[in-house]
């Protein structure tokens, strides 16, 4: 199966309009693990992120499963959750080539090829106080951004896996003001069903709660950001939500206690 976008296609060569020639593009590793080779290349004068996907092995899939978490096996649930997050208005990554081969999941190929989000920050970036950090007003409108895309997200039964600040970017222009939405990336693990099961809502929250906490949240911009992703106020969240939203607290502290600090990429994976 190959999917190209015309656009993307004209810049390749012929030859390499396959799955044969997806897998032959090369560039400087951004990550290099369990059988799955991320770049980033230039054509045309434009930028392009690569996620090659050479199979995991059976022994791979075996130690994911035992510890009770689904094995990355290619690049078609990210593609798929790209194509939905289009459809969503979730701004992204636009993937621009997808292409796999083999039913073995333990050997199955596949590649993906995605537009730049270029110049930007991530969120971890701002958290960190590694850019300058937003006014009041700023602040208030990235928390409210960031619960509508969990709320979108989740509300389209999708869970990122990874949902930590450093996977949210913010587009800016060369002196760093904002141009744009914020986007999500690294979506390789996402999962979509008709419902996010319980357990997942709690590990996106907990995530973006735990990469947070250098921003040292008040009181009133948890309380702000809990709202904007429930669609009411606190004091109108039922038991049951308000017990998720424990979980998710508590999940946090452990992550805390376990690592010291924000996650970046797959460190927290789990």
């Amino acid at each position: 199966m190959i999917v190209l976008d015309p656009e993307f296609a004209r810049l390749l060569a012929p030859q390499a309009r396959s799955l044969e020639g997806l897998m032959a593009l090369d560039g400087d590793a951004l990550r290099d693990v369990e059988g799955r080779r991320t770049f980033r290349i230039e054509l045309g004068g434009r930028g392009f992120y690569v996620k090659q996907h050479r199979g995991v092995g059976w022994q791979h899939i075996a130690k994911s499963l035992s510890g009770l978490r689904a094995p990355v096996l290619g690049a078609r649930s990210e593609w798929r959750a790209l194509t939905r997050l289009a459809k969503l208005g979730i701004a992204a990554p636009r993937p621009v080539a997808f292409a796999e081969d083999g039913r073995n999941p333990a050997a199955r190929r596949s590649v993906l090829v995605m537009t730049e989000i270029a110049p930007a920050v991530s969120l971890e970036d701002v958290a960190l106080g590694r850019v300058p950090p937003p006014g009041s007003a700023e602040r208030r409108r990235l928390i409210a951004e960031v619960a509508g895309i969990a709320r979108r997200l989740h509300g389209a039964g999708i869970n990122h896996r990874d949902l930590y600040l450093c996977h949210v970017l913010m587009p800016v222009d060369a002196d760093g003001r904002r141009t744009g939405p914020l986007a999500l990336i690294d979506l390789h693990r996402a999962q979509m069903r008709k419902a996010v099961p319980a357990r997942w809502l709690v590990k996106d929250l907990s995530a973006l709660i735990f990469s947070a906490a250098p921003l040292t949240l008040s009181q009133a911009d948890r309380l702000r950001f809990v709202a904007a992703y429930e669609g009411r106020p606190w004091r109108h969240v039922p038991a049951e939500r308000r017990r998720l939203w424990a979980a998710a607290d508590a999940k946090a502290a452990r992550l805390t206690r376990r690592l010291g600090g924000p996650a970046t990429g797959d460190t927290a994976a789990g």
